[in-house]
């Protein structure tokens, strides 16, 4: 199993857009990914409503974790879509 420990860049954190935008780019994935605080539970990562329940804030730092063939890079893409600043408007 593939991990990353990401700290989330959106000033806002996981709330709203960012968050719809991150499980968007999930879902376009060819292995199941989840997301969980850091010593918590995971949850599915394609599910807005699930990934919103963990409160993410600003700076928070995430575990990601997928499992199967080009898990990696998937945790990589998304890794760097987490730390960037998903909602730069507003």
């Amino acid at each position: 199993m593939a991990e990353r420990t990401v700290t989330v860049g959106s000033r806002v954190g996981l709330h709203a857009r960012p968050a719809a935008i991150f499980t968007q780019a999930v879902a376009r994935q060819p292995v199941a990914v989840t997301i969980a605080r850091p010593g918590q539970e995971p949850v599915d990562a394609r599910s807005i409503l699930l990934v919103l329940t963990l409160g993410i804030g600003p700076a928070d730092q995430v575990v990601l974790r997928a499992e199967g063939e080009g898990a990696e890079a998937v945790l990589d893409d998304l890794a760097v879509l987490l730390a960037g600043d998903l909602d730069p408007v507003g």
